[in-house]
């Protein structure tokens, strides 16, 4: 079978890993990337570097991957579209919700594929609880919680931290629980001086009636990427800068103290830290979304598709319209 062949957009921080990836994806051929900056990190390694995606497209290519800057995906996705080149585009899809409807259609009305590159879906921890979740490990599921923290990375210059960060949380949390979100809350703040905020905290509601809580912000000088959800059998706790999944069982001790003896609480049981395969994300990204574009059985169940990335955007906007207007907002 005659490789898919594929062009870089952007090579920046993201874009070199993207380009790393793409030149060593089985199936696949990197022809040319686009940066009209240039390639300060040499990440065309002998391909052909080139100023604009019109002469990306010019090269013949089956599908692009889209890693310049959220301010212009859409403009890029839409002469992707035009041209019938299928396309993953980093995450967030699009600044704003009028955006990102408008590249989802412009992909769906020409049949073609649209991902959105939503990487912690594909982190091994996450896939490992989503399973134990639908296997029903922890029964019923009442709370997902997240905690996304780390320093200001400088590159980010177009967005603040709840279309950046918080974004990875909105995804996976709706598609760990299966469910989509209903409603939220949320603050923000400024501290750093920018025009963007760099601090959110967002409570929400799934349609499943999960409540759900994330703190997000590039305020700490820890980097912290966890998701903690709590059901009726205990806890997961899946840290996704290590890939780790842990168990914490609830436990049933007798109580004697007749004071709290009424109490009908939970205790410490079992603590289980699993083992499994850690392969990269990015590349397990990278495979699924080369698997759906050859239209592969299973495969567009495997990518994060334009439709899904559109919702993010909107609870996203629903979590900065809330700390604006200081009001809950339903979906």
């Amino acid at each position: 079978m005659k490789n898919l062949r594929a062009g870089l957009v952007g090579v920046g921080m993201m874009g070199r890993h993207h380009a790393r990836v793409l030149g060593s994806l089985d199936g696949v051929e990197l022809v040319a990337v686009v940066d009209p900056g240039g390639d300060p990190h040499g990440v065309a390694n002998g391909r052909e570097l080139l100023a604009s995606v019109g002469e990306l497209i010019a090269r013949g290519v089956d599908y692009a991957m889209v890693a310049a800057p959220t301010a212009l995906h859409e403009a890029i996705g839409l002469e992707l579209a035009e041209a019938g080149i299928h396309a993953l585009i980093e995450k967030p899809l699009a600044t704003n919700t009028p955006a990102a409807k408008r590249l989802t259609l412009a992909f769906a009305s020409r049949g073609l594929v649209g991902a959105v590159g939503h990487i912690e879906r594909y982190n091994p921890a996450l896939q490992q609880m989503r399973k134990r979740l639908e296997a029903g490990d922890l029964g019923a599921v009442y709370q997902i919680t997240t905690r996304r923290q780390g320093p200001f990375p400088a590159r980010i210059a177009d967005v603040g931290v709840v279309k950046d960060l918080a974004t990875h949380d909105i995804d996976l949390t709706a598609w760990v629980a299966r469910s989509p979100f209903e409603s939220v809350s949320a603050r923000v703040a400024y501290k750093s001086g920018r025009e963007h905020e760099d601090l959110v905290a967002a409570v929400g509601q799934l349609e499943d009636g999960t409540i759900t809580n994330h703190l997000v912000n590039w305020l700490s000088p820890f980097k912290e990427r966890l998701t903690i959800v709590t059901g009726e059998r205990g806890a997961f706790v899946a840290d996704t800068v290590t890939a780790d999944l842990t168990f914490h069982a609830n436990a049933s001790v007798v109580t004697e103290w007749e004071a709290v003896a009424a109490f009908r609480g939970v205790s410490e049981g079992d603590l289980i830290r699993y083992a499994f395969a850690k392969p990269e994300p990015l590349r397990a990204e990278h495979e699924a979304f080369r698997d759906a574009v050859l239209g592969l059985p299973g495969a567009i169940e495997r990518i994060v598709t334009m439709e899904q990335g559109l919702a993010t955007v909107a609870v996203a906007e629903a979590m900065l319209t809330s700390a604006s207007e200081g009001r809950v907002v339903n979906l």
